[in-house]
């Protein structure tokens, strides 16, 4: 079988993430340990038993999801006789990538877990609270979306941020601007047009600040080979060339992320089957919008990762 390792992004994370891969393996818990050793801070213990709240700050969500994905990839490794190798590519949505460059043994455990923390707080400073949105306009085409955007950039920026599945687009900008993209959708025939809970316009023109402090963050990173080609954001083409993956996760911050032109990549290129190690199965329900009969399998708890086994 030839399949491919997808991590999620931000919004996956929910309190005791993590936790049962941690108490049953000690590979898992290894990684959570170094995590935290890493950050200076007990994140750990902040995705176990802490407040939802603070673990969905951008600072905190974005290592713990990266964490959750490299226990699961670590237990599967000790437990099953699994190999990272053994995959065809690795993918990430949005701060996914960053796990599956990780797994894939570019970035250090460490430096990753930094570089996120980085990310998060760039990302959360670049625009002041209540001037930014994102919303997601279900049921649209991206011809949809870029007529009901071209309505409204008149009051600011607005621009697709995912291109996540068929009929699954998500636009990020000033917040009018976002407003009155999404009561043109509704004109044009869209089905649906719904603010997001978000702290702030994510994948858009007005994080650029974010994309020059990661720019600066990146530099002072070793990118190494990857044991496997990473289909990135940017391009959802296969990458191994490290200068173009470090490049690459720089225009990602305001730039678009097409997970849906990804999976159908990888699936052209003999991809049967999905896995997605770390926290939920946001990525694996996707799969069969995008591709009719695709599927694939999550793993993100002792449980799943024994039935996986078997």
């Amino acid at each position: 079988m030839t399949f491919a390792l997808t991590f999620p992004g931000q919004g996956s994370q929910k309190i005791g993430m993590g936790q049962s891969l941690a108490s049953a393996f000690p590979a898992s818990k290894e990684v959570f340990e170094e995590v935290d050793d890493a950050l200076s801070q007990n994140l750990s213990r902040l995705m176990w038993q802490g407040d939802i709240k603070d673990l969905t700050l951008t600072a905190n969500a974005q290592p713990a999801l990266m964490a959750c994905g490299i226990a699961a990839i670590k237990a599967l490794e000790t437990e099953c006789g699994f190999s990272v190798s053994d995959a065809k590519y690795a993918a990430g949505h949005s701060l996914g990538e960053y796990t599956a460059l990780c797994a894939a043994g570019s970035i250090s455990l460490k430096d990753t877990a930094i570089l996120l923390r980085a990310r998060g707080n760039a990302m959360q400073a670049a625009v002041p609270p209540g001037l930014g949105a994102m919303a997601a306009l279900l049921g649209a085409s991206i011809e949809d979306a870029e007529t009901a955007i071209s309505r409204a950039q008149d009051l600011g920026v607005c621009q697709i941020a995912n291109d996540n599945a068929p009929g699954q687009i998500v636009i990020s900008g000033n917040l009018k601007a976002v407003e009155k993209a999404c009561s043109e959708a509704a004109l044009i025939g869209v089905k649906k047009a719904m603010m997001l809970n978000v702290s702030a316009p994510f994948h858009s023109s007005l994080m650029s600040s974010a994309a020059d402090e990661m720019s600066h963050a990146l530099s002072e990173v070793d990118f190494f080979k990857p044991l496997i080609p990473v289909v990135n954001n940017v391009k959802a083409k296969a990458i191994i060339d490290p200068k173009i993956l470090k490049d690459d996760l720089i225009s990602q911050v305001t730039g678009r992320v097409r997970w849906k032109e990804s999976v159908v990549f990888m699936h052209e290129n003999g991809i049967e089957k999905f896995i997605e190690p770390g926290c939920g199965k946001v990525l694996t329900v996707m799969l069969r919008r995008i591709v009719k009969g695709l599927n694939g399998i999550s793993i993100d708890t002792e449980e799943s990762l024994v039935a996986f086994n078997k």
